[in-house]
């Protein structure tokens, strides 16, 4: 057994890069979630860090739950997003060891994956949306799209009147047959304003409505999906394993949506996957920025047997996210007739630019010489 001897982490407020490094010096790269990731290296060092140092780098599931019980007193979000750079930095490790991708230790190999152009913006007008839409499916061959209706956590009340109503038919009948067509709506609707928004994408031939009542209000979720012919899906928010359980087994959803950093890793996130799976339902993960969020979950759709239809693919730039900007060398991101390369090169088959890393806060937690 090869025990870990150093956990790195490289941070701003939005992205927390981690290096996890074993006694014989191999190492691997992972992150913890984005959004106040400076907060999370704090929890990684204080929380996760002292549990993990001195153990085994090769059962990342067992090492993942021995600090779940070691910090039982602190079953949150945080801890989950801290797991996360651990989690991932030990599989980058794995597969640099075996010389091997991720997706090729998850049981898939790499090739092409489909990608959806999800939006992320609601201050933007229902024929801007269109016409930019539009453009990517013309000029980099996407052949699937998402974009927002209501107003996030809204209450019914949309980001502006009659947007929802508006930008529901000018999006899809702009884009034309033979697209996939997805809405997001943030957790914004009352179950009987989101089934009177789902029965107006059934008619526009949207086929996925996203997150339509608070996340949290499971059984406001199941009224829509049931009332619905249409897919509902969720999840994206959800890190706790009892709340998957009680999530699926009630049907609330038809596609399941998790998020492998908020999850707090890849072995985690297998497990909802699994558990969707003998349920009958796909996997179609959260992936809503271009930091290595989207890399994990490209390996991850690239093996698990219940993958869905695409990969959640973020067309924000750096107006948006100004943030996710030179995060990595080469174009890990390339889109080419709508689909994705899997990376085939060991781990995750990704390179963080040093520039970024120097300008980083830097801490360390080792055990002592």
């Amino acid at each position: 057994m090869t025990k870990i001897s150093k956990i790195e982490t490289f941070s701003n407020e939005f992205v927390c890069f981690t290096r996890v490094t074993a006694e014989d010096g191999a190492f691997g790269w992972g992150q913890t979630s984005t959004y106040n990731a400076d907060i999370t290296a704090q929890v990684l060092h204080r929380q996760v860090a002292p549990h993990a140092l001195g153990q085994g780098t090769e059962d990342i599931l067992g090492l993942v739950r021995r600090v779940e019980e070691k910090e039982h007193k602190f079953p949150g979000s945080y801890r989950c997003r801290a797991l996360a750079g651990l989690d991932t930095a030990l599989w980058d490790m794995a597969g640099r060891r075996s010389g091997k991708p991720v997706v090729e230790l998850l049981g898939g190999r790499p090739g092409r994956l489909r990608a959806y152009a999800s939006s992320m913006k609601r201050d933007i007008t229902a024929v801007d949306e269109a016409a930019r839409l539009c453009r990517l499916r013309d000029d980099h061959g996407f052949d699937a799209f998402k974009w927002r209706v209501g107003a996030e956590c809204g209450h019914d009340i949309d980001e502006w009147p009659g947007r929802t109503e508006e930008v529901i038919p000018t999006v899809a009948r702009a884009l034309g047959d033979g697209m996939a067509k997805l809405v997001d709506g943030n957790s914004g609707f009352s179950p009987a304003r989101a089934i009177e928004v789902g029965r107006r994408l059934e008619a526009e031939g949207i086929g996925h409505f996203e997150e339509p009542c608070p996340y949290w209000e499971l059984d406001q979720t199941k009224e829509v999906a049931d009332a619905l012919s249409i897919d509902v899906t969720g999840g994206e928010q959800d890190w706790d394993l009892i709340v998957w359980r009680q999530m699926i087994g009630m049907r609330a959803v038809d596609v399941v949506q998790p998020d492998v950093m908020y999850m707090g890793g890849i072995a985690r996130t297998l497990l909802v996957a699994g558990m969707a799976a003998r349920a009958g339902l796909p996997c179609t993960p959260h992936s809503a920025n271009l930091s290595l969020v989207t890399i994990c979950t490209m390996h991850l759709l690239g093996a698990i047997p219940n993958a869905g239809k695409y990969l959640e693919f973020s067309i924000e730039g750096d107006d948006y996210y100004p943030w996710q900007v030179g995060l990595f060398r080469g174009e890990p991101f390339a889109v080419e007739d709508g689909k994705v390369r899997i990376p085939e090169e060991p781990g995750w088959g990704v390179e963080i630019s040093p520039d970024w890393l120097d300008r980083a806060a830097y801490k360390v937690s080792e055990i002592a010489a």
